[in-house]
C-alpha cells in the first residue's frame, strides 16, 4: 500500500494572460506535517484551491488516496474526507460555537429529509453521534467556555480556532490550514503549534499548510515546499529549505529578515 496521500503532477492554472500556477508537483505523505511557503503572490493559495476544487487546474492532475479529485465537484472533496480553513475566517457569525461544529458533521449525517422532519430513531441517533464528535473537538481544543457563544461576540484568535475546530469536525484524512497563525498573537501562535502537532499524533490526520511565520514552519513541519511566481524554488527539510540562497532572496529579501529566517532553521 502507498505511503503517498495526496499527489500534485504538473499543476498550472491560468486567469486570462496571468499564469499563477505553472507546472508544479509535490507529493504529501500520510501523516505529515508539509508546508507551503513563499512570498505574497507565490501561488500558494491558488494551489489550495485547485486542491480543494475552487478552482480547475488548467492542466495537470490531483491523485488523492488513489482517487483523481482533478474533474470533482467541491461538494465531492469533502465527502472524500477532505477539509480546511481559511486565510479570512469563513464561519457563520450569528450561530453558536456549538452550531458552526455541527454544521462540520454534515457529511457524516446518514439521514434524509423525511428523517429529519419526524426525528426518527435514526435521525436521533446520528444527532447523538454528531454532538459526541463535536464535544470531543471542542474538549481538545479547549473550546468549553465559548460552546453557547455567538460566532459575532468571540475575539479574533478564538474564531480562528473554532474554524480549526468545525474542519476536525469533519474527520478528515488530510487538513488544508491556510495560514493558521495569520492574525495570533505569540501565545496563541505557540497554541497553534502544540495543536497541529496532536492533531498528527491523536487523530492521525496529514496536514498540509500554507504559513509565513517561519518559526510554526520549522517547529511542525516534516517537509516544505517554497514557491514564487507560480513555480517551485526548493523542496525538503525545513532547514534545507530556509537556507536555500533562492528561497532566502525570493521569500525574505532584508537583511532583518534573513536574520530572523536563520534564528528559525537554528
Amino acid at each position: 500500500m502507498s505511503d503517498i496521500l495526496l499527489s500534485a503532477e504538473d499543476l498550472s492554472v491560468r486567469f486570462g494572460g496571468v499564469l499563477a500556477v505553472n507546472k508544479v508537483s509535490f507529493q504529501v505523505k500520510k501523516g505529515e506535517v508539509f508546508t507551503l511557503i513563499g512570498p505574497n503572490g507565490a501561488g500558494k493559495t491558488t494551489v489550495f484551491n485547485l486542491i480543494s476544487r475552487i478552482y480547475t487546474p488548467t492542466t495537470g492532475r490531483i491523485t488523492y488516496d488513489g482517487i483523481d479529485l482533478t474533474g470533482r465537484p467541491p461538494h465531492a472533496v469533502a465527502a472524500l474526507g477532505i477539509a480546511r480553513t481559511f486565510q479570512n475566517i469563513e464561519l457563520f457569525e450569528h450561530a453558536t460555537v456549538l452550531q458552526n461544529l455541527l454544521i462540520g458533521r454534515h457529511t457524516h449525517r446518514g439521514t434524509n429529509l423525511i428523517d429529519d422532519l419526524l426525528f426518527t430513531p435514526k435521525a436521533r441517533r446520528a444527532g447523538l453521534e454528531a454532538r459526541e464528535k463535536v464535544e470531543r473537538v471542542i474538549d481538545f481544543l479547549d473550546l468549553q467556555h465559548h460552546r453557547d457563544t455567538m460566532i459575532a461576540g468571540l475575539p479574533y484568535g478564538v474564531r480562528k480556532v473554532v474554524e480549526l475546530a468545525r474542519a476536525l469536525a469533519s474527520e478528515p484524512k488530510l487538513l488544508l490550514l491556510d495560514e493558521p497563525s495569520s492574525g495570533l498573537n505569540v501565545e496563541e501562535t505557540e497554541d497553534m503549534v502544540f495543536w497541529i502537532d496532536d492533531i498528527r499524533r491523536e487523530f492521525g490526520i496529514t496536514v498540509l499548510m500554507v504559513e509565513h511565520d517561519m518559526s510554526l514552519v520549522s517547529k511542525v513541519s516534516d517537509r516544505v515546499l517554497a514557491m514564487n511566481q507560480g513555480e517551485v524554488l526548493a523542496m525538503g527539510s525545513p532547514a534545507e529549505v530556509q537556507a536555500h540562497p533562492g528561497v532566502i532572496e525570493a521569500y525574505l529579501g532584508s537583511s532583518d529578515d534573513m536574520s530572523s529566517l536563520r534564528r528559525a532553521a537554528a
